[in-house]
């Protein structure tokens, strides 16, 4: 009897897990501290895959990867969010200063 090897699925569940929470962290983000919170993404971006290199476990390495990118490929969301905002398409924070 063969034994299915279900570590690609789990990747894969939790990477399409990780992109949907993303999807809403940047946008509050965006909304409660602007894009110039970039540098804590990036921060943990290079924290998050640098550990990876470290972790044995095949599974929980290519988690915590795909989190770290996943964190540095949202600053250049938080920048394209910031467009969204001042074209319309999302709300803009009545208690920040924006350019006009």
């Amino acid at each position: 009897m063969e034994i299915i090897n279900t570590q690609g699925i789990i990747i894969g569940i939790i990477t399409f897990m990780l992109i949907g929470v993303f999807h809403v962290v940047v946008i509050k983000a965006e909304y409660y501290f602007g894009k110039n919170i970039w540098p804590l993404f990036l921060l943990a971006g290079c924290i998050c895959a640098g550990a990876s290199l470290f972790i044995e476990n095949i599974v929980i390495s290519s988690c915590i990867s795909i989190f770290g990118i996943t964190c540095i490929w949202s600053i250049l969301e938080l920048f394209h969010q910031e467009k969204r905002v001042e074209k319309g398409q999302f709300p803009k924070n009545p208690k920040r200063k924006y350019k006009n």
